[in-house]
Protein backbone atom coordinates (compact mmCIF):
# COMPACT_ATOMS: atom_id res chain seq x y z
CA UNK A 1 0.00 0.00 0.00
CA UNK A 2 0.89 3.51 -0.38
CA UNK A 3 2.49 4.71 2.59
CA UNK A 4 1.14 8.50 1.39
CA UNK A 5 -2.18 6.97 0.69
CA UNK A 6 -5.35 8.97 2.41
CA UNK A 7 -6.29 5.41 3.86
CA UNK A 8 -3.34 5.55 5.74
CA UNK A 9 -3.31 9.14 6.45
CA UNK A 10 -6.66 9.02 8.01
CA UNK A 11 -5.64 6.03 9.74
CA UNK A 12 -5.79 7.81 13.14
CA UNK A 13 -8.73 10.27 13.02
CA UNK A 14 -9.76 13.41 13.76
CA UNK A 15 -6.62 15.33 12.19
CA UNK A 16 -5.86 18.40 13.05
CA UNK A 17 -4.34 20.70 10.52
CA UNK A 18 -2.49 24.18 9.62
CA UNK A 19 -4.31 25.97 7.36
CA UNK A 20 -2.20 27.06 4.17
CA UNK A 21 -2.22 30.66 4.46
CA UNK A 22 -0.87 33.19 1.67
CA UNK A 23 2.21 35.77 3.14
CA UNK A 24 2.11 33.77 6.80
CA UNK A 25 2.34 29.97 6.58
CA UNK A 26 6.18 29.91 5.45
CA UNK A 27 8.67 27.88 6.78
CA UNK A 28 9.72 29.15 10.11
CA UNK A 29 5.98 30.17 10.71
CA UNK A 30 4.86 26.17 10.09
CA UNK A 31 7.96 25.11 11.70
CA UNK A 32 7.24 27.01 15.21
CA UNK A 33 3.66 25.03 14.79
CA UNK A 34 5.65 21.52 14.40
CA UNK A 35 7.81 22.07 17.05
CA UNK A 36 5.18 23.72 19.80
CA UNK A 37 1.52 22.11 18.81
CA UNK A 38 2.30 19.06 16.48
CA UNK A 39 -0.70 19.46 14.03
CA UNK A 40 -1.02 16.52 11.75
CA UNK A 41 -0.24 18.06 8.98
CA UNK A 42 1.15 21.55 7.96
CA UNK A 43 0.47 23.29 4.08
CA UNK A 44 2.90 25.25 2.46
CA UNK A 45 1.50 28.81 1.48
CA UNK A 46 0.28 28.73 -2.21
CA UNK A 47 2.66 27.47 -4.95
CA UNK A 48 1.73 29.16 -8.06
CA UNK A 49 1.92 27.56 -11.12
CA UNK A 50 3.76 29.56 -13.69
CA UNK A 51 1.12 29.69 -17.17
CA UNK A 52 3.95 30.47 -19.50
CA UNK A 53 7.39 29.98 -18.03
CA UNK A 54 9.48 26.38 -18.60
CA UNK A 55 9.79 26.14 -15.11
CA UNK A 56 6.45 25.49 -13.90
CA UNK A 57 7.78 26.15 -10.12
CA UNK A 58 10.16 28.75 -8.93
CA UNK A 59 13.48 27.05 -7.99
CA UNK A 60 12.93 28.44 -4.04
CA UNK A 61 9.63 26.42 -4.27
CA UNK A 62 11.55 23.05 -5.06
CA UNK A 63 13.86 23.79 -2.53
CA UNK A 64 11.06 24.26 0.67
CA UNK A 65 9.39 21.21 -0.55
CA UNK A 66 12.92 19.53 -0.82
CA UNK A 67 13.91 20.87 2.65
CA UNK A 68 11.02 19.92 4.77
CA UNK A 69 12.76 17.18 7.09
CA UNK A 70 10.45 17.30 9.38
CA UNK A 71 8.34 14.03 10.08
CA UNK A 72 5.07 15.86 10.09
CA UNK A 73 3.33 15.64 6.45
CA UNK A 74 4.24 19.03 4.78
CA UNK A 75 1.17 19.13 1.77
CA UNK A 76 1.98 21.45 -1.11
CA UNK A 77 -0.85 23.34 -2.62
CA UNK A 78 -0.95 24.34 -6.03
CA UNK A 79 -2.60 27.27 -7.45
CA UNK A 80 -2.94 28.20 -11.29
CA UNK A 81 -4.59 26.59 -14.51
CA UNK A 82 -4.10 25.17 -17.93
CA UNK A 83 -3.78 21.08 -17.76
CA UNK A 84 -0.54 21.13 -18.73
CA UNK A 85 1.00 23.83 -16.39
CA UNK A 86 -0.46 21.96 -13.88
CA UNK A 87 0.49 18.69 -14.31
CA UNK A 88 4.28 19.39 -15.70
CA UNK A 89 4.15 21.35 -12.22
CA UNK A 90 2.86 18.37 -10.04
CA UNK A 91 5.53 16.54 -12.03
CA UNK A 92 8.38 18.51 -10.74
CA UNK A 93 7.17 19.08 -7.36
CA UNK A 94 6.94 15.29 -6.93
CA UNK A 95 10.54 14.87 -8.35
CA UNK A 96 11.83 17.32 -5.63
CA UNK A 97 10.01 14.96 -2.91
CA UNK A 98 6.58 16.31 -2.32
CA UNK A 99 4.43 13.30 -1.03
CA UNK A 100 1.18 15.52 -0.79
CA UNK A 101 -0.27 17.74 -3.24
CA UNK A 102 -3.73 19.55 -2.88
CA UNK A 103 -5.20 22.12 -5.49
CA UNK A 104 -6.73 24.98 -4.48
CA UNK A 105 -10.05 25.89 -5.53
CA UNK A 106 -11.39 27.72 -3.01
CA UNK A 107 -9.00 31.25 -3.26
CA UNK A 108 -11.81 33.84 -3.70
CA UNK A 109 -9.27 35.98 -5.75
CA UNK A 110 -8.46 33.29 -7.94
CA UNK A 111 -7.41 35.21 -11.57
CA UNK A 112 -4.01 35.21 -12.57
CA UNK A 113 -3.01 37.47 -15.49
CA UNK A 114 -3.81 35.05 -18.18
CA UNK A 115 -6.15 32.42 -16.62
CA UNK A 116 -8.74 31.43 -13.74
CA UNK A 117 -7.40 29.86 -10.42
CA UNK A 118 -8.60 28.73 -7.24
CA UNK A 119 -12.54 29.47 -6.95
CA UNK A 120 -12.95 30.32 -10.20
CA UNK A 121 -12.06 27.29 -11.51
CA UNK A 122 -15.74 26.64 -9.58
CA UNK A 123 -17.74 28.40 -12.57
CA UNK A 124 -17.18 25.25 -15.06
CA UNK A 125 -17.52 22.43 -13.14
CA UNK A 126 -16.99 19.83 -17.32
CA UNK A 127 -13.93 21.72 -17.78
CA UNK A 128 -12.93 21.07 -14.25
CA UNK A 129 -13.50 17.19 -14.08
CA UNK A 130 -11.26 17.35 -17.08
CA UNK A 131 -8.44 19.14 -15.18
CA UNK A 132 -8.54 17.08 -12.10
CA UNK A 133 -9.06 13.76 -14.16
CA UNK A 134 -5.77 14.87 -15.97
CA UNK A 135 -3.82 16.09 -12.66
CA UNK A 136 -5.47 12.22 -11.23
CA UNK A 137 -3.13 10.55 -13.93
CA UNK A 138 0.18 12.73 -13.21
CA UNK A 139 0.13 12.45 -9.49
CA UNK A 140 0.94 9.48 -8.10
CA UNK A 141 1.52 10.86 -4.61
CA UNK A 142 -1.77 11.79 -2.40
CA UNK A 143 -3.92 14.31 -3.82
CA UNK A 144 -6.20 16.21 -2.25
CA UNK A 145 -8.65 19.67 -2.84
CA UNK A 146 -9.28 22.44 -1.01
CA UNK A 147 -12.91 23.57 -2.12
CA UNK A 148 -15.34 26.66 -1.44
CA UNK A 149 -19.12 25.03 -1.07
CA UNK A 150 -19.88 26.41 -4.51
CA UNK A 151 -18.98 29.60 -6.67
CA UNK A 152 -22.09 31.36 -6.41
CA UNK A 153 -24.63 28.46 -5.18
CA UNK A 154 -23.47 26.77 -1.41
CA UNK A 155 -25.51 23.63 -2.95
CA UNK A 156 -23.18 23.29 -5.41
CA UNK A 157 -20.75 21.15 -3.55
CA UNK A 158 -23.11 18.22 -3.70
CA UNK A 159 -22.92 18.30 -7.90
CA UNK A 160 -19.04 18.20 -7.05
CA UNK A 161 -19.01 15.72 -4.78
CA UNK A 162 -19.59 12.94 -7.39
CA UNK A 163 -17.04 14.62 -9.75
CA UNK A 164 -14.16 14.96 -6.92
CA UNK A 165 -15.20 10.83 -6.60
CA UNK A 166 -14.69 9.70 -9.95
CA UNK A 167 -11.45 11.50 -10.67
CA UNK A 168 -9.97 9.58 -7.91
CA UNK A 169 -9.28 12.70 -5.28
CA UNK A 170 -8.13 11.34 -2.27
CA UNK A 171 -10.03 13.33 0.36
CA UNK A 172 -11.55 17.09 0.74
CA UNK A 173 -11.09 20.12 2.67
CA UNK A 174 -14.38 22.48 2.71
CA UNK A 175 -14.98 25.68 3.35
CA UNK A 176 -18.47 26.70 3.91
CA UNK A 177 -18.64 29.29 2.42
CA UNK A 178 -19.11 30.40 -1.66
CA UNK A 179 -16.96 32.09 -3.58
CA UNK A 180 -18.72 35.01 -3.87
CA UNK A 181 -19.29 35.28 -0.36
CA UNK A 182 -15.18 35.57 -0.03
CA UNK A 183 -14.53 35.87 3.73
CA UNK A 184 -18.47 37.85 4.89
CA UNK A 185 -20.76 36.56 7.25
CA UNK A 186 -20.03 33.42 8.77
CA UNK A 187 -18.98 30.01 7.57
CA UNK A 188 -22.00 27.77 7.63
CA UNK A 189 -21.01 24.07 9.25
CA UNK A 190 -24.46 23.38 9.07
CA UNK A 191 -24.02 22.68 5.73
CA UNK A 192 -20.40 20.70 6.35
CA UNK A 193 -22.77 18.52 8.25
CA UNK A 194 -24.53 17.80 5.16
CA UNK A 195 -22.19 17.07 3.27
CA UNK A 196 -20.05 14.84 5.54
CA UNK A 197 -23.03 12.45 5.61
CA UNK A 198 -22.77 12.64 1.76
CA UNK A 199 -19.33 12.72 0.83
CA UNK A 200 -17.28 9.60 -0.44
CA UNK A 201 -14.73 10.63 0.44
CA UNK A 202 -12.46 11.73 3.88
CA UNK A 203 -14.00 15.62 4.67
CA UNK A 204 -11.66 18.15 5.93
CA UNK A 205 -13.84 20.83 7.66
CA UNK A 206 -12.66 24.92 7.33
CA UNK A 207 -13.06 27.88 8.13
CA UNK A 208 -14.04 29.98 10.94
CA UNK A 209 -12.88 27.62 14.08
CA UNK A 210 -11.68 29.72 16.26
CA UNK A 211 -11.81 28.51 19.32
CA UNK A 212 -12.33 24.82 21.61
CA UNK A 213 -15.77 24.40 21.80
CA UNK A 214 -16.71 25.42 18.27
CA UNK A 215 -13.84 22.68 17.09
CA UNK A 216 -14.91 19.93 19.47
CA UNK A 217 -19.09 20.46 17.89
CA UNK A 218 -17.42 20.33 14.77
CA UNK A 219 -15.91 16.66 15.33
CA UNK A 220 -19.20 15.38 16.82
CA UNK A 221 -20.08 15.23 13.17
CA UNK A 222 -20.55 11.77 11.71
CA UNK A 223 -18.31 10.88 8.72
CA UNK A 224 -15.93 14.16 9.96
CA UNK A 225 -12.24 13.29 9.16
CA UNK A 226 -10.65 16.51 10.90
CA UNK A 227 -10.35 20.07 11.05
CA UNK A 228 -7.84 22.48 9.45
CA UNK A 229 -7.23 25.67 11.84
CA UNK A 230 -6.17 28.81 9.94
CA UNK A 231 -6.85 32.38 11.48
CA UNK A 232 -7.98 30.41 15.01
CA UNK A 233 -4.72 29.26 14.88
CA UNK A 234 -3.04 32.34 14.76
CA UNK A 235 -5.05 34.19 17.24
CA UNK A 236 -4.19 31.29 19.74
CA UNK A 237 -1.52 29.12 18.91
CA UNK A 238 -2.35 26.74 21.47
CA UNK A 239 -5.57 25.97 19.56
CA UNK A 240 -4.19 22.68 18.37
CA UNK A 241 -3.37 21.45 22.34
CA UNK A 242 -6.70 23.04 24.03
CA UNK A 243 -8.66 20.84 21.05
CA UNK A 244 -6.77 17.65 21.53
CA UNK A 245 -7.07 17.84 25.71
CA UNK A 246 -10.84 19.29 25.13
CA UNK A 247 -9.97 22.47 27.39
CA UNK A 248 -13.07 24.49 26.71
CA UNK A 249 -11.66 27.06 29.60
CA UNK A 250 -9.89 30.38 27.98
CA UNK A 251 -6.37 30.52 29.20
CA UNK A 252 -5.75 32.97 32.33
CA UNK A 253 -4.62 36.49 31.72
CA UNK A 254 -1.09 36.04 32.69
CA UNK A 255 -1.15 32.25 30.68
CA UNK A 256 -2.04 34.32 27.38
CA UNK A 257 0.53 36.86 27.84
CA UNK A 258 3.24 34.40 28.19
CA UNK A 259 2.02 32.89 25.32
CA UNK A 260 1.14 35.46 23.07
CA UNK A 261 5.20 36.54 23.51
CA UNK A 262 6.33 33.33 23.63
CA UNK A 263 4.83 32.73 20.27
CA UNK A 264 5.38 36.22 18.53
CA UNK A 265 9.34 36.61 20.20
CA UNK A 266 10.04 33.22 18.70
CA UNK A 267 9.01 33.92 15.51
CA UNK A 268 10.52 37.52 15.51
CA UNK A 269 14.01 35.64 16.01
CA UNK A 270 13.35 33.30 13.22
CA UNK A 271 12.31 36.32 10.81
CA UNK A 272 15.55 38.25 11.45
CA UNK A 273 17.44 35.25 10.75
CA UNK A 274 15.86 34.73 7.77
CA UNK A 275 14.62 38.01 5.72
CA UNK A 276 16.75 40.92 4.93
CA UNK A 277 16.48 44.00 6.50
CA UNK A 278 14.52 45.51 9.69
CA UNK A 279 12.14 46.79 7.78
CA UNK A 280 11.18 43.40 5.78
CA UNK A 281 10.82 41.66 9.07
CA UNK A 282 8.92 44.47 10.99
CA UNK A 283 6.60 43.96 7.41
CA UNK A 284 6.56 40.06 8.09
CA UNK A 285 6.07 40.38 12.22
CA UNK A 286 2.96 42.95 11.57
CA UNK A 287 1.20 40.95 9.42
CA UNK A 288 1.50 38.25 11.86
CA UNK A 289 -0.47 40.59 14.68
CA UNK A 290 -2.93 41.52 12.54
CA UNK A 291 -4.27 37.87 13.21
CA UNK A 292 -4.88 37.84 16.76
CA UNK A 293 -8.07 39.85 18.09
CA UNK A 294 -7.55 40.22 21.29
CA UNK A 295 -10.00 43.06 22.80
CA UNK A 296 -7.57 43.58 25.90
CA UNK A 297 -4.80 43.94 24.24
CA UNK A 298 -5.31 46.22 21.39
CA UNK A 299 -3.93 48.65 22.80
CA UNK A 300 -0.34 47.43 22.80
CA UNK A 301 -0.77 45.27 19.49
CA UNK A 302 -1.95 48.71 18.07
CA UNK A 303 1.68 50.49 18.91
CA UNK A 304 3.30 47.23 17.95
CA UNK A 305 1.65 47.53 14.39
CA UNK A 306 3.07 51.33 14.08
CA UNK A 307 6.37 50.67 15.68
CA UNK A 308 9.20 51.94 13.25
CA UNK A 309 12.21 49.44 14.67
CA UNK A 310 12.72 46.24 15.83
CA UNK A 311 13.69 47.87 19.14
CA UNK A 312 10.41 49.63 19.62
CA UNK A 313 8.38 46.91 18.77
CA UNK A 314 10.58 44.46 21.44
CA UNK A 315 9.90 46.61 24.15
CA UNK A 316 6.19 46.39 23.49
CA UNK A 317 6.07 43.00 23.38
CA UNK A 318 7.06 42.42 26.99
CA UNK A 319 3.63 44.82 27.33
CA UNK A 320 1.68 41.90 26.07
Amino acid sequence: MNPNSSENLFDHRPLLMLAPMQGLTNRLLRQWFIDHVAPDLVFTEFVRVQPRSRKRVTRSDLSEVGSHGAETPLVVQLIGHGERPLCEAAEALQSAGARHLNLNLGCPYGRMSSGVTGGELLRDPLKLAALLGKLRGQIKVDFSIKCRAGYDDPRQIFELLPIFADCGIDWLILHPRTVEHAYAGRADHRLTAEVAADCPLPLVANGDINDVATGLELLEIPGLSGLMLGRGALADPFLFERLRSRQVEPPSDRERSMQLQGFIGAVLAGYQEQFCGERQVLMKIKKLINFIPDPSRQRVLGKMKRAQSLEKFSRLLQDL
